[in-house]
């Protein structure tokens, strides 16, 4: 969407209303060819899995009493997991995407829909062309009803008639998008095993960026963060959700899209105006790996010998 829609990141195109479903389209058709060609030729011999990961937020509706909000907070989830998770796991791209993107295509006066459409054999190929779900989550946003008059310029944002909010208690300690709200995980996690059919996760990508950076490298916010996710995927196993996995994003600061380096997301620190660009542990580190050491968090009780 960010490449092909609105060009803030490369390749920079700014095709509105199609080019991001159009690059979907392929990256979706590639990634089962990709799967196919590994499980018809090496998978035999090396028992390997491929998989995808695809980054979610979660979407809540304002008013969860409202059928309307939550249709929206519906559309919400399915216009960013289900537009890539749905055609390798039921087929085809969500009805409701299909619906909104094919109404508003009809009012702009287009013979058929922005929103490409596949091929019987095309869903037959795709679907099931997946060993595992990679999920990458952040953050929450809560969700309502907006309707989009038909006159504006079509866009993936415009075509799914809502407006997302946030809780102005969220703790939000890096960039403006990323709010710490756990309890959406446990939810996102939970929704994947019920309309997947409860696949073999693993968590590719969950952590936060700091924009301020903190001399003493005391980012305690990142510790609560990781804590409090790491709790609720927990909690997700014990509702009987297949997480195999958890990977905290990132081990080091690095380049991130088109913020350069002025966000970071690492456990280590990176001085990379120093030619050798030395690491220097953050808080999290230690943190992180009293999690790891205990296989899950340490009991503050027990003493060690």
């Amino acid at each position: 969407e960010k490449g092909y829609e609105t060009g803030e990141h490369a390749p920079g195109l700014k095709l509105g209303g199609c080019g991001a479903y159009k690059a979907a389209h392929h990256i979706i058709k590639t990634h089962a060819k990709v799967w196919h060609s590994y499980n018809n030729t090496w998978r035999r011999e090396q028992r390997g899995m491929v998989g995808i990961s695809l980054t979610s937020g979660w979407g809540e509706p304002v008013d969860p009493h409202s059928q309307t909000d939550r249709d929206a907070a519906e559309r919400y989830i399915q216009f960013h997991l289900g537009w890539f998770a749905n055609p390798i796991y039921r087929g085809d791209y969500p009805e409701v995407m299909k619906n909104y993107v094919g109404k508003k295509s009809a009012q702009q006066g287009l013979g058929t829909s922005r929103l490409p459409t596949f091929s019987v054999q095309e869903k037959t190929y795709i679907k099931g062309t997946s060993d595992f779900l990679g999920i990458g989550h952040f953050t929450t946003r809560y969700v309502l009803q907006k309707n989009f008059p038909f006159l504006q310029v079509s866009s993936y944002h415009t075509d799914r008639d809502l407006a997302e909010l946030v809780d102005p208690s969220w703790p939000a300690p890096g960039p403006k998008w990323l709010y710490s709200v756990p309890w959406g995980f446990r939810r996102l996690l939970n929704f994947i095993k019920t309309q997947y059919g409860n696949p073999l996760i693993y968590v590719t990508e969950n952590g936060v960026s700091e924009t301020v950076q903190c001399p003493q490298l005391c980012d305690e916010w990142r510790i609560q963060y990781l804590k409090g996710y790491i709790n609720e995927i927990l909690k997700a196993l014990n509702d009987g959700v297949n997480v195999k996995g958890y990977t905290a994003w990132s081990l080091l600061d690095k380049f991130e899209w088109n913020k350069g380096f002025s966000e970071r997301f690492g456990l280590y620190h990176i001085d990379f105006k120093n030619k050798d660009k030395p690491r220097y542990p953050k808080a999290s580190v230690d943190y992180y790996k009293k999690i790891i050491s205990a296989n899950g968090f340490p009991n503050p009780r027990e003493v060690m010998s």
